[in-house]
């Protein structure tokens, strides 16, 4: 994967780990082991089957504890910086062919940094929620959290490949129409 596609797609996953930050992890594991995810040595480990029951399991237990109103609150005080750790590692993880400081330092910065970003404006959201229902709107907001994450997780994956898809088109309309017009040419002369 091109380094600037890798630092991309890890920054969208690492914003998707500041709405649950086992999600991204669970999703990278799937598209690794599918081997549609290339991961920078020494994370390989990502892409292994107890790796994926670690991150199942985790994410499960995670969904679940968002749920309960008061739960959900100690959680962000735990997952507030396990998200930027995370952010941070998945971005890492992506990278390469980079110096090893520039890669962590971007990681911590781009990945963290979206991680951070994201949990922290999501912790406020459900402060705001708790505020104004009583805590009965924040499971209704941890679900569209969780849909967020898998969302944006298989987005930053695919979309790369996407866009690569349709750019592949386009040149090939292009080169198409080329050609035609070169053949129409050929036969007035």
């Amino acid at each position: 994967m091109d380094p600037i596609l890798s630092i991309c797609v890890g920054v969208g996953l690492s914003a998707a780990c500041g709405f649950r930050v086992f999600v991204p992890l669970l999703v990278m594991s799937l598209f690794a082991l599918g081997g549609h995810l290339n991961l920078s040595p020494g994370f390989s480990w990502i892409g292994t089957y107890p790796a994926l029951i670690a991150f199942g399991t985790a994410t499960a237990v995670e969904i679940v504890a968002y749920l309960v109103p008061g739960l959900d609150h100690l959680l962000d005080i735990i997952a507030t910086p396990l998200a930027v750790v995370a952010g941070t590692l998945v971005t890492a993880s992506l990278v390469m062919d980079l110096n090893p400081f520039l890669k962590w330092t971007l990681a911590l910065i781009a990945g963290g940094g979206a991680a951070g970003i994201f949990q922290g404006g999501s912790v406020l959201l459900r402060g705001k929620s708790a505020l104004t229902t009583g805590g009965a709107g924040n499971p209704l907001l941890a679900a569209g959290e969780t849909l967020g994450a898998t969302a944006l997780s298989v987005l930053a994956i695919l979309i790369p490949v996407l866009l690569a898809a349709a750019v592949l088109a386009a040149c090939a309309f292009v080169l198409w129409r080329f050609g035609r017009a070169l053949s129409g040419r050929r036969g007035a002369a």
